[in-house]
């Protein structure tokens, strides 16, 4: 089984939202800042992405960490590290400095929305179900605060323009989802560019593998979106094991993936996504207006390819390098 119920999904995925957004001059990557990060978790991908923050930061800047548990502060620990390498702890804020304040996951972007402040805030290292577990929040959306959400999938396009340079003689590509996927199969369809999207429908384990029975024989490769079947493992599976035993090659949008089976993926690295996170930042603070919220997918992407699965296929790809530069042509 998938889940015991199903989360609706981004309904207006990598769009401005609303509250009056106007047009904010991004300010240039040499920017300094002060940035206070609220992380709940250690897991690999949320100390990479922090890890990234701190080595990457500008001359001026600094990077607080604040560890909160069970959406609340855990005591009053911060750490501040400074461009330089200085450790100190408690050291006071310029008065002219603005801080942001980025969480790190969905348990930190929980408590982060409630916290009192009207500081800019990001919210980081979100999979599209995160977010939608916390859009219906009214914290989400104060009128007296900008909050800019960084997805860490990329968007349907760069995946498009990969499985394209992967395969550019076929045209059928398979998706198996479920009812509540219908906001990313729209937004798969504007970016499909000529290729011929066959969907199926699943509730359940049983009903997966008779969508996948009439999917395999009508596809030239599958794809595996991050819904609620990419976000399962035993789903994920069952659709690498049937394009395994058509000889199909299977797409999706992470590492894991590709790892367990998948041809290949359009991925954003914690390195890439924190500097997104760090400019979104700096974004939401050089604006004027008096707030709102700001979605974005996670962008450049990186391609990563299964070079053990390109050759039980009999494909020949080009390196990821390569991949990469032509994912990243078209912006």
């Amino acid at each position: 089984m998938f889940a015991n119920r199903f989360l609706p999904l981004l309904r207006r995925q990598c769009a401005t939202l609303a509250m009056g957004l106007a047009c904010a001059v991004l300010p240039g990557t040499g920017a300094a800042a002060v940035i206070r990060v609220l992380m709940a978790d250690e897991n690999a991908a949320h100390t990479e992405f922090v890890r990234q923050l701190r080595e990457t930061q500008e001359a001026g800047s600094s990077l607080e960490l604040i560890h909160v548990a069970a959406g609340r502060p855990s005591g009053e620990s911060v750490e501040e590290d400074h461009s330089a390498g200085m450790r100190t702890r408690g050291v006071r804020l310029a008065p002219t400095d603005t801080p942001i304040t980025m969480a790190v996951g969905v348990d930190a972007s929980r408590t982060a929305i409630e916290r009192p402040g009207q500081d800019p805030l990001v919210l980081a290292m979100l999979s599209r179900l995160d977010y939608e577990s916390l859009k219906d929040n009214p914290a989400l959306r104060r009128p007296d605060r900008w909050i800019g959400v960084l997805l860490r999938e990329p968007a349907m396009a760069d995946q498009i323009t990969l499985i394209d340079a992967v395969m550019p003689q076929r045209r059928r590509l398979g998706v198996v989802v479920t009812a509540e996927s219908e906001p990313m199969i729209r937004e798969l369809r504007r970016a499909a560019n000529g290729w011929d999207l066959q969907v199926e429908y699943a509730t359940d384990a049983k009903a997966l593998a008779a969508a996948l029975r009439r999917l395999v024989p009508r596809s030239d490769a599958l794809m595996v979106l991050p819904d609620l079947i990419g976000d399962s493992q035993p789903a994920t599976l069952a659709v690498l094991r049937a394009g395994a035993s058509a000889g199909l090659p299977v797409f999706g949008t992470s590492d894991g993936l590709v790892r367990s089976g998948g041809l290949a993926a359009a991925v954003s690295t914690p390195a890439q996504l924190a500097q997104q996170a760090r400019l979104l930042g700096l974004k939401l603070a050089s604006n004027t207006a008096a707030g709102g919220l700001l979605v974005e997918c996670a962008t450049p992407s990186t391609v990563r390819v299964n070079p053990t699965v390109a050759r039980g296929l009999g494909m020949r790809l080009p390196e990821e390098r390569e991949l990469t530069e032509r994912v990243t042509a078209i912006r």
